[in-house]
């Protein structure tokens, strides 16, 4: 287990489970030393996180991952050493919740037209905000008793080959960006993205590339020149592979490195706090992200 891991993620987003202040115990009972919250498209949980960090002695730093496109992908931005009540967050988080909540039931309804029995009204008791996420979905329809012989689930169920997280996995493979039950929600353009960031004192870091940037070297090129300040490198989700393929990466294009679990709790149950193995360049990692960080509301 690491002491830093600068993605995690609270009931703030719409995918975690636990409080701000439960996170930061979690990261206390893990040996984290240095945080960040990094809600979907939302600051709401800073403050809570650094009231709890505070008192258990963590090293909080204020973050945000955000959604964006550029050139047709969805890509996530982390944001770190933002002022985290810098008014455009607001703004970001309450466009993308209205539009999420004219999706829930379209998303439903594709997910059906696979072929899947999907209860609506479980998953709206299970929704925050009115948002249906693909793995609430997920979570409904492996309980229910119509879908106990469905060949689409048996993957996701135990002993299955997306077993490991269920709920994210199935998310990806329907719900994702080019999958059969997606809808498109209207985010921001990366370079809007990362002038909020930078707007609001932080520095823009891109999350999770292998996830789908993949190891498309003119893309990341492009993607670098648009303002992207460092790479999460270290990732749970990237082979060691992918990680040698982006830390030598973030070294070519000038780029610092950072590492994160993506910790939400039951929605990737397989992801534990503080467990991405940064080869023993935590320190480094850090001065270098700080040093970029061209804000005034370093802490």
């Amino acid at each position: 287990m690491g002491w830093l891991d600068l993605h995690l993620h609270s009931n703030c987003s719409d995918d975690g489970q636990y409080t701000p202040g439960e996170l930061m115990t979690i990261c206390s009972q893990s040996g984290v030393k240095t945080a960040a919250v990094t809600d979907h498209n939302s600051t709401r949980g800073v403050a809570e996180a650094r009231k709890a960090a505070a008192s258990l002695g963590i090293s909080l730093i204020p973050g945000v991952e955000l959604d964006c496109l550029y050139q047709g992908v969805g890509l996530h931005v982390l944001g770190y050493w933002i002022d985290e009540g810098y008014p455009q967050f607001l703004q970001i988080e309450k466009s993308i919740i209205a539009q999420e909540q004219k999706a829930a039931a379209e998303r439903i309804e594709k997910v059906r037209a696979l072929g899947i029995h999907v209860d609506s009204e479980a998953a709206f008791a299970l929704a925050t905000n009115g948002v249906v996420t693909g793995e609430i979905i997920a979570e409904v329809v492996l309980q229910q008793d119509e879908n106990a012989d469905n060949p689409l689930l048996a993957a996701y169920r135990a002993d299955g080959n997306r077993s490991d997280n269920p709920y994210v996995n199935f998310y990806w493979d329907f719900c994702s960006q080019g999958k059969p039950a997606f809808v498109p929600i209207n985010f921001l353009s990366l370079e809007e993205i990362i002038e909020v960031i930078r707007s609001a004192g932080g520095i823009a870091v891109l999350a999770h590339p292998g996830n789908n940037v993949k190891e498309d070297a003119t893309l990341l090129q492009n993607i670098e020149k648009q303002g992207i300040a460092g790479l999460e490198v270290f990732s749970s989700y990237h082979t060691p592979a992918q990680t040698a393929f982006y830390r030598e990466a973030a070294e070519d294009l000038g780029l610092a490195m950072s590492c994160g679990s993506d910790f939400h709790g039951k929605t990737k149950p397989a992801i534990a706090v503080g467990s991405v193995d940064c080869d023993g360049a935590e320190s480094a990692m850090l001065a270098a992200l700080q040093e970029r960080c061209d804000g005034f509301f370093q802490r």
